[in-house]
């Protein structure tokens, strides 16, 4: 399995999320949660999506609420050079 790969894919799928999210909240003024973001995230992954356990005891939720976070709080933009 190819880690950074599936990295790379669940960040593409956080953002299109977030965005989905954010928008939505935007034009109804309706609050969101990240764990909306979560959950429409794992709503949208295919069947036997694996679930990155290289973290410990992190869960995929977990991986995703800390994507969704660092996308909302622009830390995923952040230059670490």
């Amino acid at each position: 399995m190819d880690l950074q790969a599936l990295a790379r894919d669940l960040i593409t799928r956080t953002h299109r999320a977030v965005e989905q999210v954010a928008g939505l909240a935007a034009h109804s003024g309706i609050t969101f949660k990240v764990t909306d973001v979560v959950d429409a995230v794992e709503r949208e992954l295919p069947p036997g999506y694996p679930a990155p356990t290289a973290q410990g005891s992190l869960t995929r939720r977990d991986v995703i609420e800390s994507m969704a976070n660092d996308i909302l709080t622009g830390a995923m933009y952040e230059d670490h050079a």
